[in-house]
């Protein structure tokens, strides 16, 4: 029998009813502190209030004042990713957590997001965040030509004050990890999800505060989104600038960075962000040359036809200047090839095409017009010799695949030259 002497009486107090699951599981009482309660936070696991979409508490203490540092509490847990077995352990075996404090200063309106992003961080985070800055960044930039350091540096820097930037880091690494571990993909798209969604919340968060201070990390938050769009691979009916059904996801994208450019586009391109020209890009090789002059006379040949068809339209000039264009473009980037560029290398003149097209032009792709469609076509041979970088591997196939099903057939000896340069 239990001895009596041993039992004690529990001290009263207001019962819960609204307290989040984890609490009312542990049979504890629950501050229901909003957006995540303090004993969530304080084990480290995730609270059902954040999940509800609560807002964050007015309350001075909920979080720390924007204008000044901050220090926080960064808990390492034991990954969700992980299975039992890998879980750290301390001394007496069982699986421990381990705590380091950091300053944070505050850039923006966002830090309070980022506390709630970044107070608890997880040991697969942290191979995420260093396979970013040890591996991924490579791949994003010519290093030889980067001389401020952009993507090795400064921007796992401005992850730690701005949570978009931040998060869709870590969503690239996962990504990476995924090409190239293939067998692993499953896992690490799983990561990435979870990075991207909260990266994409964060950016629309912030958007609306856009101004000189902060419009070169919101920038690189929307070229983080691009790019990990095209990390994910193709998806199905859903063709960069067209889709079957409704808008195309790239192209809301495209338009997001175009309206952040319009609005300060001298602000952003300054400082480690001012455009570098890089030397060794020079003339065309007479080699490529001749390739080059077979793209030309193909699209000029198209451009005749054209306009001859077009008759007194006023949509034939919205063609030619998108044609004349991509001549412009076709120039630039077998300049980079003749210089051994290619890859990211070739984003400017690629994406700059789609960038420059006035809204009219985007209207007839949309509704896939032949004649917005055959040009397009042609495009997408500039999208082929982006293939060497891992994020662009598949998207000329599946671009071209797109135009052919969308095209009437009567325009399909139009796009036969395209079709040839990319899928033989």
């Amino acid at each position: 029998m239990e001895n009596t002497q041993t039992i004690r009486s529990r001290k009263s107090h207001h019962k819960s009813r609204s307290g989040c699951g984890n609490c009312k599981r542990r049979r504890i009482k629950c501050d229901e502190r909003k957006p995540a309660c303090s004993k969530c936070i304080h084990h480290a696991i995730d609270c059902d209030f954040l999940s509800a979409g609560a807002t964050p508490s007015a309350s001075p203490s909920s979080a720390p004042s924007p204008s000044k540092p901050s220090k926080a509490q960064f808990r390492f847990k034991p990954s969700k990713y992980q299975s039992e077995k890998c879980k750290p352990k301390d001394e007496t075996g069982e699986a421990s957590s381990q705590t380091v404090s950091t300053k944070v200063q505050s850039r923006d309106s966002s830090s309070s997001a980022l506390s709630q992003s970044q107070d608890t961080i997880s040991f697969a985070d942290l191979r995420l965040f260093h396979h970013f800055v040890t591996e991924t960044y490579r791949t994003l930039t010519d290093e030889a030509t980067d001389r401020n350091q952009v993507w090795r540096t400064h921007i796992p820097q401005w992850g730690f004050s701005t949570p978009s930037i931040f998060h869709l880091m870590l969503a690239l690494a996962a990504l990476h990890l995924g090409y190239l571990h293939p067998e692993k993909r499953d896992q690490y798209v799983l990561q990435a999800d979870d990075h991207f969604t909260f990266g994409i919340r964060s950016v629309s968060a912030i958007l609306s505060s856009l101004n000189s201070e902060n419009c070169q990390s919101i920038y690189m938050s929307t070229v983080l989104v691009c790019l990990v769009y095209f990390a994910h691979g193709p998806k199905p009916g859903e063709y960069l600038v067209f889709s079957e059904t409704g808008k195309a996801e790239w192209l809301v994208l495209m338009r997001g960075v175009r309206s952040i450019l319009f609005s300060s586009h001298d602000k952003i391109f300054t400082g480690v962000l001012e455009v570098q020209t890089d030397p060794d890009i020079q003339d065309v090789s007479p080699m490529l040359q001749v390739e080059l002059g077979e793209h030309q006379s193909h699209m000029k040949a198209f451009q005749h036809f054209m306009e001859m068809q077009a008759g007194g339209s006023s949509a034939p000039q919205i063609y030619i200047e998108a044609l004349e264009n991509l001549f412009e473009m076709f120039e630039e980037a077998y300049r980079c090839r003749s210089a051994g560029k290619d890859g990211v290398n070739l984003m400017a003149p690629l994406f700059g095409w789609i960038y420059r097209r006035p809204e009219e032009f985007i209207c007839l792709l949309e509704e896939k017009e032949p004649f917005a469609l055959v040009i397009l076509a042609y495009w997408c041979i500039l999208l082929k010799f982006m293939g060497s970088s891992w994020l662009m591997i598949a998207w000329d196939r599946h671009v071209i695949a797109g135009i052919q099903q969308s095209l009437a057939t009567g325009f399909h000896q139009w796009i036969e030259w395209p079709v040839r340069v990319i899928c033989d």
